[in-house]
C-alpha cells in the first residue's frame, strides 16, 4: 500500500515539475521575444538619432559656408517670390550676371518697369541669431546678437563693394535679404547705428515682410507693363488691319473699274457686230444663199455683271429688204 502511495506521490511530483518547468520555458521565450522587440526600437532610435545628427552637421557646415548660405538662402528667397504670386522670367530673374563677366551675380534680380530692376542678396549668415534664440543665458545671448550684427554689417559691406547699381539702379543700392523679420529686428536692437550704417552703404535690409513689400510693387509694375504692352500690340493688329482692308478696298475698286471698260468694249463690240450682220443681210438675199447668218449671240452671264442703269436696250435686228414683197 504504502508502494502504491509513493508512486503516485512520485508522478503527481514528475508532473508538478513537467509543468513547472513549462511555464518557466514559456516565461522565458516571451522575455526573449520582448528584449528583441525593445532591441530593435533601441536599434532604429539610434539610426533617427544618427540621421538627425547628420541633418544638423550638414545643417551647420551649410551655414558656415558662404555657399551653403547662398543656396538655403537663395531657394528660401525664391520660394517667398512664388509664394507672393511673382513668377520667374516676368517678374524675376535668378542668378542674373548684370555685368557681363559674372563679377555682378545677385541671388535674385527683381524687375520693376520700365527695364529698372532691383538686385537681392540672399547670402547673410543667421549662426549668431540662430545661436542666440537656443540659449537660455542672458550673456550667451548677448554675445551671440553682437555677433549676429557684425555679421550682417561684414555681409553688407561686401555687397556695397560689389556696386550693384551701376548696373540695377531701380533702388540704387541692394537688398539684402535675411528669412526672418525676428532676425532683423534682433541686429537692429542689438546695434542701434546699424540702421544708419546700412543706409551710408545702400545697403536695404529686408525680411520677409519687407520683400513682400517690394515684390507686390514689383508683381503692379509688371501686370501694368504686360498690359500696357498687350494694348501696344492690339493697337499694332488693328493698324495693320486696318491697311489690309484698305489696300483689298483699292484692290477690288481697281478690278472693278477695269472689269466695267472690259463690258463696255465687249458690249460695243457686240453692237458692231450685230449691225455689221444686218447689213450683210441684203447681200444674203442678193446671192439667192439659203443659209442665213447666225444670230450674235450676247452672253448673258457678261450682260448680269452690267449694273441695270447701264445696261443698253438690245439692237432691234434690221428687216431684210424686200422682206415684205416689195422686192
Amino acid at each position: 500500500m504504502s508502494a502504491v502511495v509513493i508512486s503516485t506521490a512520485a508522478i503527481v511530483l514528475a508532473l508538478a515539475l513537467a509543468g513547472a518547468l513549462a511555464l518557466v520555458w514559456r516565461l522565458y521565450t516571451d522575455s526573449v521575444r520582448r528584449t528583441d522587440a525593445a532591441m530593435d526600437l533601441v536599434g532604429a532610435e539610434r539610426a533617427r538619432s544618427a540621421e538627425h545628427q547628420a541633418a544638423l552637421r550638414r545643417y551647420e557646415v551649410a551655414f558656415a559656408s558662404i555657399s551653403g548660405r547662398g543656396e538655403l538662402g537663395e531657394q528660401m528667397l525664391v520660394e517667398t517670390a512664388k509664394a507672393l504670386g511673382l513668377r520667374e522670367g516676368l517678374h524675376f530673374t535668378v542668378q542674373t550676371d548684370l555685368a557681363g563677366g559674372g563679377s555682378a551675380r545677385p541671388d535674385l534680380v527683381l524687375s520693376v518697369g520700365d527695364g529698372r530692376r532691383v538686385p537681392v542678396d540672399a547670402k547673410t549668415s543667421l549662426a549668431g541669431w540662430v545661436e542666440a534664440v537656443e540659449t537660455d543665458d542672458a550673456r550667451e545671448r548677448a554675445d551671440a546678437l553682437r555677433v549676429h550684427a557684425r555679421n550682417i554689417r561684414a555681409r553688407a559691406a561686401e555687397l556695397a563693394g560689389r556696386e550693384y547699381q551701376r548696373w540695377a539702379d531701380a533702388v540704387y543700392g541692394a537688398i539684402m535679404f535675411v528669412p526672418s523679420d525676428a532676425a532683423v529686428v534682433a541686429a537692429l536692437d542689438s546695434d542701434p547705428h546699424l540702421l544708419r550704417w546700412l543706409l551710408d552703404r545702400r545697403v536695404f535690409l529686408c525680411g520677409p515682410t519687407g520683400f513682400g513689400v517690394l515684390a507686390s510693387a514689383a508683381l503692379f509694375s509688371a501686370t501694368e507693363r504686360a498690359l500696357a504692352e498687350d494694348v501696344e500690340q492690339v493697337r499694332r493688329q488693328a493698324a495693320a488691319a486696318h491697311r489690309s482692308a484698305g489696300a483689298a478696298v483699292d484692290a477690288v475698286n481697281l478690278s472693278s473699274t477695269h472689269l466695267q471698260r472690259f463690258l463696255s468694249a465687249r458690249r460695243r463690240e457686240l453692237d458692231a457686230l450685230e449691225s455689221f450682220r444686218a447689213a450683210t443681210e441684203p447681200l444674203r438675199e442678193a446671192a439667192a444663199s439659203p443659209t442665213e447668218l447666225a444670230s450674235v449671240r450676247r452672253d448673258e452671264t457678261v450682260a448680269a455683271l452690267i449694273p441695270a442703269e447701264r445696261r443698253s436696250p438690245p439692237s432691234t435686228p434690221h428687216e431684210p429688204i424686200g422682206s415684205n414683197g416689195d422686192g
